[in-house]
């Protein structure tokens, strides 16, 4: 298992890392663009839909996308991304104060286009981000990727008191803390970088920071936070499902949405931070 996932992640860098670092944005938005399309089809397994009609949802949603990308252009105005992020906020919370029966309680005439709608905001966002600078993405993608690895390391040396046990029996309360004082290294770091190097593009945590520091630290915690309730939410989804993985497209890894998962709501919230 561990070989496969190495393998996996060298291939999946072999990729991205040329499309992320290329002149322009449009390599990177097109291979992003393909990976939610791919997690539409998932979404579309996990929420009950045959294998034929999976495939032709994750088509359609990533056909809609070119075509708005194409012919209207994603530059979204600032205040569109208080939607997903009211969404996140007090849908996430509901969600998992309801369980996993909750959400298989719902109508999958809600369920569906949720997800949909979830990724299309978290692939705009993306291309936003990518827009603005590399280092503005990759600082974002960096915030959830600390909270997590802090997290697993966190949970692992401290992890007594759990999470959500009946969602993701494997988080726990210390993982949460020490994702967030890992997300504050990482920031402290990322902003000596912005001041001494000559980078493309603040990072988020510039941005933030130095805009309003108290506020700026305050929307850290909050998009650390986020990142786990985006995570609890596709396990919470997976399990009332009866899915283990959200498919074996990435082997070792699960499927995109296993990887996505808890950048779906920190993306547009990025947005919306950065915006006021």
């Amino acid at each position: 298992m561990l070989k496969q996932r190495v393998v996996t992640a060298l291939v999946l860098l072999a990729v991205l890392l040329p499309l992320l670092f290329h002149a322009q944005p449009e390599p990177f938005m097109a291979f992003s663009l393909a990976m939610v399309s791919a997690g539409a089809w998932e979404w579309g397994r996990l929420n009950g839909w045959a294998a034929r009609q999976a495939v032709a949802g994750g088509v359609a949603f990533g056909a809609v996308m070119l075509a708005l990308w194409l012919g209207w252009g994603l530059d979204l105005p600032p205040w569109v991304w208080w939607l997903p992020t009211l969404v996140w906020v007090l849908g996430g919370a509901l969600l998992l104060r309801r369980g996993v029966v909750g959400w298989g309680a719902l109508p999958a005439g809600l369920r569906l286009p949720v997800g949909f709608v979830a990724l299309a905001f978290a692939w705009v966002a993306m291309a936003q981000l990518r827009t603005v600078g590399i280092n503005f993405l990759l600082s974002a993608f960096f915030l959830v990727w600390a909270a997590d690895v802090f997290a697993y390391f966190g949970g692992k040396a401290f992890g007594r008191r759990k999470l959500a046990p009946a969602i993701s029996p494997g988080k726990s309360w210390a993982g949460v803390y020490t994702g967030a004082m890992g997300v504050a290294v990482v920031a402290l770091v990322w902003r000596w970088a912005d001041a001494s190097q000559a980078l493309d593009s603040p990072s988020v945590f510039t941005q933030l920071l130095v805009a309003h520091p108290v506020m700026g630290w305050l929307g850290l915690l909050i998009l650390t936070a986020m990142s786990v309730v985006g995570d609890l939410v596709e396990s919470l989804v997976k399990r009332s499902a009866g899915f283990k993985d959200s498919s074996n497209l990435l082997p070792g890894h699960g499927g995109v949405l296993d990887r996505v998962d808890a950048l779906l709501p920190v993306l547009p919230m990025v947005m919306l931070l950065v915006s006021v």
